[in-house]
């Protein structure tokens, strides 16, 4: 089970992983800043708010449709004929 090897095996992951850390970050050159915001123009805040004013009207037709088909189920269910 142990080997003569196995220290030797740690000391070099151990370097190996040292070195890959001190080469992720290296402190000579800055590098430049990266911003993960998103950025628009005017184009877009327009086609924004139309497609704003459309979901609204959507859902809005989509409630009054899901109404009056509840209101005809209950209707035909639950009224006397």
């Amino acid at each position: 089970m142990n080997s003569l090897f196995a220290p030797t095996r740690w000391i070099l992951f151990l370097a190996l992983w040292r070195m890959s850390y001190e080469a992720a970050n290296i402190s000579g050159s800055t590098p430049p800043v990266k911003s993960f915001l998103v950025e628009s123009d005017a184009k877009q805040e327009t086609s924004v708010s139309a497609e704003k004013e459309w979901a609204e009207k959507a859902v809005k037709r989509y409630a009054d449709a899901q109404e009056k088909k509840w209101q005809r189920w209950n209707e035909a269910m639950f009224e006397a004929k």
